[in-house]
C-alpha cells in the first residue's frame, strides 16, 4: 500500500482520487510534487481547482516556488480564487515570473493567516518595474486588473495595484480607474503610483478628480501622476491646490506638478520661488523655469547654481542650465555635475531623472557621449538606463561598448541597455 500510495504522489495522480484522500494528504502530495521542479507543474495545476483551500493554497505556494512561464496558466487561474490569501500569492507570482526576486520583497511575504482572517502589508520600496521590452501576456494583465477592484481585501486590491504597475499593464489602465473610485486609500494611491510607472497620458484626465482630495497622501499622488502624465488642461486644478495647500508636503507636489506641465503662465511663480526658503521649492522652480526655456532666465539659474547650498536643489540648478543651452563639460560644468552625481548613491536617483528627460535632446547626448571614455563604474551602468529610456539610434554605438566593458556588472547594464533601446526604437 505505500508503495502504491507513493506512486500515486509522484505521478500526480491522486487529485484524481477525490474523497480517497483527505486534505492533509492531498497538501503533502502538492509539497512532494514541488520537489520535482519545472517537470511537476502539470501535475501540481490541478489541485488549483482543489475544493479545499488549504490545498490549493499549497499549490500556489508550489507554483511559486518553482516559477518560470510554465507556472503562468495555473496562477492565472489562482488569481480569480475566492481566497485572499490565494489571490495575493498568485498575484506576486505572476510578477515574479517576469521580474524575478519579486516574492522575496512583494506582499506575500508577510502574509498571515488568523482564522478567515488574513494580514499582508507591503515592503518599504515601490520603484520595481519590467524592462520595457519584457512582453506580459495579456491574461495575466487582465486577471491581475480584476483584481485590482474586485479583489476579496483591501490588501489583494492594492497589491494588484501595484502589480499592474510593475508589469506595466496599459491594457488594465481601466481597472485602475475603477479602482480609483473606491474610496479606499492604499488601494487608490497604489493605483496612481501604477499610472505613473505606465506612463499612459490618456490616463491624466481620469484622475483630476483626486487633485483636491482631503487625504494629503492621495492629493500628493495625484498632483505627482498629474504632472508626469503631463495633463496641462488640470494646470488650473494644480494651482487652485498649491494655493489652498494644507501643508509644505502637498505645497510641493502642486509646485513639482506645475514644474513639469511648464505652462507660461506660471513662468513668474517659478522665479518667485527660486529664492524659497524650502529645498524642495527652490528645485521645483527651477526645474520649472528650465523646462520653459526662456533665455533671459539664465542668468538667475545662474546665479542659484552658485549660491545654492543644498544638494538637491543645486542639481535641479544644474538641469535648469543644461535645459537653458549650457553643453559645457568642463570640470566645474553643471552638466559634467549632473553626470558625476551618478556615482553618488544618495542623490542618484535626481541625477537619473534629469540626465533622462535632458538626453531626450539629440544635443545633450552629443555632449554626454565623449564623457563615457572615463566615466565611473557607476557613471557608465546609469548612462546604460538612461540612454535605455532616453536615447536614439545615435545611443547604440555607445551602449554596444558599455556592453563589452572588462566590469560584468557594467557590461551586464550595458546589454540590458541595448535590448531596452531596440525594443523602444521603430
Amino acid at each position: 500500500m505505500k508503495t502504491l500510495f507513493s506512486f500515486l504522489l509522484i505521478s500526480g495522480l491522486a487529485f484524481s482520487q477525490g474523497p480517497s484522500l483527505d486534505t492533509k494528504q492531498r497538501a503533502k502530495a502538492v509539497r512532494d510534487l514541488s520537489k520535482q521542479g519545472q517537470d511537476a507543474i502539470p501535475k501540481i495545476a490541478p489541485y488549483v481547482s482543489d475544493p479545499d483551500v488549504s490545498v490549493r493554497v499549497e499549490a500556489v505556494k508550489a507554483l511559486v516556488e518553482i516559477g518560470g512561464p510554465k507556472t503562468v496558466d495555473a496562477l492565472v487561474k489562482a488569481a480569480g480564487d475566492s481566497d485572499v490569501e490565494i489571490q495575493i500569492r498568485a498575484t506576486d507570482g505572476l510578477v515574479n515570473v517576469y521580474l524575478p526576486g519579486y516574492t522575496k520583497v512583494g506582499m506575500s511575504g508577510t502574509i498571515q493567516r488568523v482564522g478567515n482572517s488574513i494580514k499582508a502589508k507591503f515592503g518599504d520600496t515601490n520603484d520595481q518595474v519590467i524592462d520595457a521590452y519584457v512582453q506580459v501576456r495579456p491574461e495575466v494583465i487582465a486577471a491581475i486588473g480584476k483584481l485590482s477592484h474586485g479583489g476579496g481585501t483591501v490588501e489583494a486590491r492594492s497589491n494588484a495595484a501595484r502589480a499592474i504597475g510593475i508589469l506595466r499593464g496599459r491594457d488594465a489602465i481601466p481597472d485602475l480607474v475603477e479602482a480609483l473610485h473606491s474610496k479606499d486609500d492604499p488601494v487608490m494611491y497604489e493605483g496612481l503610483i501604477a499610472l505613473q510607472k505606465i506612463r499612459d497620458p490618456s490616463a491624466a484626465p481620469k484622475i483630476a478628480f483626486l487633485l483636491g482630495d482631503l487625504d494629503d497622501k492621495i492629493q500628493t499622488a495625484a498632483l505627482e501622476t498629474t504632472g508626469l502624465l503631463l495633463n496641462r488642461e488640470a494646470a488650473p486644478s494644480v494651482r487652485t491646490a498649491m494655493a489652498h495647500a494644507r501643508n509644505i508636503k502637498v505645497r510641493r507636489a502642486a509646485l513639482e506638478a506645475l514644474a513639469m506641465l511648464a505652462d507660461p503662465p506660471d513662468h513668474a511663480e517659478f522665479l518667485r520661488n527660486l529664492n524659497d526658503k524650502d529645498e524642495s521649492i527652490r528645485a521645483s522652480a527651477a526645474e520649472g523655469v528650465g523646462r520653459l526655456k526662456m533665455p533671459a532666465d539664465r542668468g538667475a539659474i545662474d546665479k542659484a547654481f552658485l549660491d545654492e547650498r543644498k544638494m538637491s536643489a543645486r542639481l535641479a540648478d544644474a538641469f535648469a542650465l543644461v535645459s537653458l543651452g549650457n553643453m559645457d563639460t568642463g570640470e566645474f560644468s553643471p552638466l559634467r555635475y549632473l553626470v558625476n552625481t551618478l556615482s553618488l548613491r544618495s542623490y542618484r536617483a535626481f541625477a537619473n531623472a534629469y540626465l533622462t528627460e535632458l538626453t531626450r535632446d539629440e544635443k545633450v547626448r552629443q555632449a554626454v557621449y565623449p564623457m563615457l571614455a572615463r566615466a565611473t563604474k557607476d557613471e557608465k551602468m546609469q548612462m546604460s538606463i538612461i540612454l535605455a529610456r532616453s536615447g536614439d539610434r545615435d545611443s547604440l554605438p555607445y551602449l554596444e561598448t558599455i556592453s563589452k566593458d572588462p566590469d560584468n556588472e557594467v557590461a551586464q547594464e550595458g546589454i540590458r541597455g541595448l535590448r531596452t533601446l531596440r525594443a523602444r526604437l521603430p
